[in-house]
């Protein structure tokens, strides 16, 4: 126990913004990450750049090639390309009822489409600095996001991974959340920013299933079906 302290107290000193830290017998320390750090890793993510470091470029700065017809496709990967389509067309559903604000909804220049105007940044919090997405759906999605942001980002892994598990295990989790987790109707009225909370995460969603459908499985991302 007192090892552990030692090294909680050394560690919260360095990054005790990003994480909260227990200890507990027999002296395991306990990381949980904080709400704000999460928010805005899903910010990064939501408008295609996971930050300035070269370990980021991996995503901000990958190539993403544009086939000018779609290639032939496995059977399976349809439903990933049904998800990134569906999240396309439910943004710019959005920025058309003004929900979001987009200043140029649809562009094929980088593996994000949104440059969002308002609400920037998007209302990942609440007003006591607790993340609004409480839902199991999305919190399951926000987990698989991050799976696959470590798999691309982990080269020890990325080697060994199965691309197409892995989009659609995203998709899925995306058709589970948007089957359970609304946006328009009474969320819109009445709690306007779980709603644009809930866009933020189609969009964080929109980003990576382009990725792993263009550079890791080489198909066509469509913006409709």
């Amino acid at each position: 126990m007192e090892l552990a302290s030692a090294i909680a107290s050394d560690l919260l000193r360095t990054c005790g913004n990003v994480f909260t830290i227990q200890i507990v017998p027999p002296g395991w320390i306990h990381f949980e990450l904080s709400h704000s750090t999460l928010a805005a890793w899903l910010q990064s993510i939501a408008i295609g750049s996971l930050g300035e470091n070269e370990e980021d470029e991996l995503i901000t700065n990958a190539p993403c090639p544009m086939p000018h017809a779609p290639c032939p496709m496995p059977h399976s990967l349809f439903a990933v390309q049904h998800a990134h389509a569906r999240c396309c067309s439910l943004l710019l559903l959005a920025h058309r009822e003004g929900l979001i604000k987009l200043k140029q909804p649809v562009t094929n220049t980088s593996l994000s489409f949104w440059d969002v105007i308002s609400p920037n940044p998007l209302p990942w919090l609440n007003c006591d600095e607790t993340l609004r997405l409480n839902h199991p759906d999305e919190r399951r999605l926000i987990s698989e996001l991050i799976q696959v942001v470590d798999s691309i980002e982990c080269p020890d892994i990325s080697g060994s991974v199965k691309w197409e598990k892995v989009a659609l295990n995203l998709s899925q989790a995306f058709e589970n959340f948007w089957c359970n987790c609304r946006i328009w109707g009474e969320v819109k009225i009445t709690l306007p920013e779980l709603a644009q909370a809930r866009l933020g995460l189609l969009m964080a969603t929109q980003s990576l299933l382009r990725y792993l459908l263009e550079e890791k499985l080489g198909v066509f991302a469509p913006l409709e079906l």
